[in-house]
């Protein structure tokens, strides 16, 4: 048993041996157009691959990463279901800052509001007025630039100061230059710039007076003008929001006990922020608001749309995977159907049909290990620090490209496997035919 498996191998390695030998000759002596062409089939194929799917992927991961960077942070507590705030706030505040984790955290006031512009100007009171309506949001401007990236995301004007009490920033979905949609039911502002005068409604909304000649709030809604300090576009939620300054928010919603209704907050680097949940839980923090990492916090439809993208990358690289693996099957099958002379005379003069096959397949590695390397110079060198300097300006998202080198190695295998099985079966459908007929020409 031992003899037979010792003569298997030694077979296989004297096949090996003189394979190789039979490869670096026939690539050596290959067309060189042939030869580019099929490493340049190899490498689209590799990009498809990874490209693909990066860049559907990366599309919902610049959602994801302004979600984290501008929004949410690396944890958000808010507020239980049934509740309209969180209750002791200050305290888990003072935990949440106690943390070994914890590098800042921005606590929120968050209220329903609305905006009305050219009130002043307006003369027809039977005309609908210029309003627009979202989330009315209070925050420390110091506190909230150490933990989001808000003041990056001022597209006019200049962000809050502590001083600007009587200031406001304005999401660009809420102004109609930014989001020009005209759909039934959709308030949008129109003309409203940096300096404008604006009017606020807290809760209630604005409704017109019976009479035809006010604006009154609805539900005891409390009024006062702004100035709009600065346009906030984000392509986040945070967009639809309207940002003051909390003590300027605090007395229009009657908050005197400082409870907030969000905190954000930015872990030190390295950080685990399952770890960060778990210690806010087990101090208390848990009984009065909802902790969530960032990644659970995401809306369910950007994980599904994440979970869909990824599905639709891989379909399309597996097509063109089948397109590579076709290709590599008819040139190798050309190639040794021209050949089958002189394969019928290697054959007659003692070369193992092993080796020939042998041959092939390190042909259709070659051609497949170049490609892939090729291609994996273009993502990692010259592709991907592209796109992370130059996004992809879509209307929801900033689009990278997402390669990771882990996903990354698996394709290149995935497409080394495929090669391989596409090299080595036209190579055995010659190779057995009858030795005298391939020297013949029959």
């Amino acid at each position: 048993m031992l003899k037979q498996r010792h003569n298997f191998f030694t077979e296989w390695w004297q096949a090996a041996g003189v394979g190789w030998f039979l490869a670096v000759r026939q690539i050596r002596r290959a067309s060189f157009t042939t030869t580019g062409l099929i490493i340049f089939v190899m490498t689209l194929t590799f990009l498809n691959l990874v490209v693909v799917s990066g860049i559907l992927v990366g599309l919902l991961q610049g959602s994801t990463d302004a979600y984290v960077k501008t929004y949410s942070g690396d944890i958000l507590i808010s507020t239980l279901p049934k509740k309209t705030y969180i209750e002791n706030s200050q305290g888990i505040i003072s935990i949440a800052k106690n943390l070994p984790w914890t590098k800042s955290l921005s606590a929120r006031y968050i209220e329903s509001g609305s905006l009305e512009a050219g009130y002043k100007t307006r003369t027809n009171f039977r005309d609908d007025p210029n309003t627009a309506g979202g989330q009315v949001v209070g925050i420390d401007p110091v506190a909230e630039a150490e933990t989001t990236d808000l003041p990056s995301k001022i597209v006019e004007g200049t962000y809050l100061t502590k001083s600007d009490t009587d200031s406001i920033l304005i999401g660009a979905n809420m102004l109609k230059k930014y989001l020009p949609i005209d759909a039934p039911g959709l308030s949008l502002l129109e003309n409203v710039n940096v300096g404008d005068k604006v009017r606020l409604t807290i809760g209630g909304g604005v409704t017109l007076d019976a009479r035809g000649g006010s604006i009154v709030t609805g539900g005891g809604g409390e009024t006062k003008e702004f100035t709009v300090k600065g346009i906030v576009k984000s392509k986040t939620d945070i967009d639809q929001r309207i940002f003051m300054l909390d003590s300027s928010l605090r007395p229009l919603i009657g908050r005197g006990d400082y409870n907030v209704d969000e905190i954000a907050i930015r872990l030190k680097p390295g950080a685990d922020p399952l770890a960060a949940k778990a210690a806010l839980i087990k101090a208390g923090a848990g009984q009065t608001a909802r902790i969530q990492t960032w990644q659970e916090s995401l809306p369910k439809f950007l994980k599904d749309i994440q979970d869909t993208f990824a599905f639709l990358g891989n379909v399309m690289g597996s097509i063109s995977l089948v397109v590579a693996a076709i290709t590599v099957f008819i040139v190798i099958f050309i190639n040794a159907i021209t050949r089958r002379k002189f394969i019928g005379i290697l054959k007659g003069i003692g070369i193992e049909g092993k080796a020939i096959e042998v041959a092939y397949v390190i042909q259709s590695i070659f051609y497949a290990i170049t490609g892939i390397a090729i291609g994996m110079v273009i993502v990692f060198f010259f592709l991907k620090p592209y796109f992370a300097a130059h996004p992809i300006d879509f209307p929801f998202s900033d689009g990278i490209l997402v390669a990771e080198i882990p996903g990354t190695f698996i394709r290149a295998l995935i497409l080394l496997i495929a090669t391989l099985i596409a090299g080595y079966i036209p190579a055995k459908l010659v190779v057995r035919q009858n030795t005298l007929d391939s020297i013949l020409g029959r």
